[in-house]
């Protein structure tokens, strides 16, 4: 049982439209949520984040880690060793694109204001295609540095 499951509801007596109604939105939910092959955790848990954005818990990774690698069990207190108690925060405190993949900010300054090496950098847009892992791994792919924490 994943996060997203709720095998605590009985259905066998609603209307067979309903149950087919259901059935359909809980295939749905299964391929949206689906981690891509060999796509790693953290580049899942971002995809994820950009789709349907954080609830204050580890629902994303807990759901990676049910999907892709079960036995991962202390997955939640290694993400908290490093700033991440809800899965924006693994971004926020834990991980950071790697710089080489940054791009100008256009928010920035206008041009005749910055320096020319002093030009603000930010995530772009898109990420680059996750560089994957092996199965059954939690840990991020290249495009990811872990932050320290002071």
């Amino acid at each position: 049982m994943t996060a997203f499951d709720d095998a605590s509801i009985d259905r066998s007596d609603a209307a067979p439209e309903v149950q087919e109604a259901e059935r359909v939105l809980a295939d749905a939910s299964v391929a949206l949520l689906r981690p891509e092959q060999g796509e790693c955790l953290l580049c899942y848990v971002h995809r994820m984040l950009v789709a349907f954005g954080c609830d204050g818990r580890l629902r994303f990774s807990g759901h990676f880690r049910d999907v892709r690698a079960p036995r991962a069990t202390a997955l939640e207190r290694r993400l908290g060793r490093t700033g991440g108690y809800c899965d924006c925060e693994i971004f926020l405190n834990g991980y950071d694109l790697r710089e080489v993949y940054w791009v100008p900010d256009a928010s920035g300054p206008p041009e005749e204001f910055e320096e020319e090496d002093d030009e603000e950098q930010t995530w772009p847009q898109q990420l680059p295609p996750c560089t994957g892992v092996r199965a059954g791994s939690t840990q991020p792919c290249r495009l990811w540095w872990r932050r320290l924490r002071w």
